[in-house]
């Protein structure tokens, strides 16, 4: 099965939570960029394998959470054997431990032929981290609550994303904690399901909050950010609480020639929208 990434276009953070989460407000996209999962049925449990040597293979991993989160619904239910094939980096705001757990959901719901529905799925996966509930049914979508609560969005976004991934390593923690001592009191939300639904979309209107903090922190992400701006990019921004930098070209040709500017000092990544 295929895995795939996301970035956020648009990032406001509205205010902490009694439960210690923060209230998003963000539009999700899945990009074709993706790890590739195996499942086979074994007798009992759930065996993890990858060829990243970096990639948890304990129950802290979300393909692991997954299996256990089903078989707690469903006690009689056999083992599962996960290989995952890690093409995504971590910890890049690409959502890649999320997807692989909603992609295992999806697996063993297929493979044991368990008839739950979509709803169903989004609802186990709320207990396995923020993102995963999105990557169930993928596509685009308007995310708010802590990003479980989600409006598909009936827009098919043509552009090229040209993904641009440092080396720094950006903790979503610190993100956070750096993020809180700058927020104001009451943010006003803004309505990016509309702004989407216009002919042209206004993408100026769409920042990521996260880069107030993790462009001072780090000014490479900013100079990533002005060079694919520079480049003829539609619109860039820092994904998720970083480090990847993404643009958005009108096609191909330019993403690829912005590429060439950025791919000797970068990881880069040129890919595709899926619609769900």
């Amino acid at each position: 099965m295929k895995s795939h990434a996301k970035v956020n276009i648009g990032l406001q953070v509205l205010n902490k939570r009694p439960d210690s989460y923060h209230n998003l407000n963000t539009i999700f996209q899945e990009l074709d960029f993706h790890d590739i999962i195996t499942l086979e049925k074994i007798d009992s449990g759930c065996e993890l394998t990858s060829n990243d040597k970096n990639f948890p293979l304990d129950s802290t991993n979300t393909c692991a959470m997954a299996y256990a989160a089903i078989f707690e619904q469903f006690p009689n239910l056999g083992g599962i054997k996960v290989h995952v094939e890690k093409i995504i980096p971590q910890g890049a705001g690409l959502g890649g431990g999320s997807s692989n757990g909603a992609t295992v959901l999806k697996g063993i719901n297929e493979l044991y032929e368990l008839g739950l529905s979509v709803a169903d799925l989004q609802n186990i996966g709320k207990g396995l981290g923020a993102d995963v509930p999105f990557f169930i049914r993928g596509g685009i979508q308007l995310g708010e609550g802590i990003g479980e609560n989600l409006s598909p969005i009936n827009v098919k976004l043509n552009f090229s994303f040209l993904l641009v991934i440092p080396t720094v390593f950006i903790s979503t923690e610190w993100a956070y904690d750096e993020l809180k001592k700058v927020l104001e009191d009451s943010v006003e939300k803004a309505n990016f399901a509309d702004l989407f639904r216009r002919d042209i979309i206004p993408f100026e209107l769409f920042q990521n909050e996260f880069e107030r903090i993790v462009i001072p922190a780090h000014p490479e992400i900013g100079e990533i950010k002005d060079a694919l701006i520079d480049n003829g990019a539609q619109y860039a921004s820092l994904s998720g609480s970083g480090s990847t930098v993404f643009g958005m070209f009108d096609e191909d040709t330019a993403a690829k020639a912005a590429e060439s500017v950025l791919s000797s000092d970068y990881r880069t990544i040129l890919t595709h929208p899926v619609h769900s």
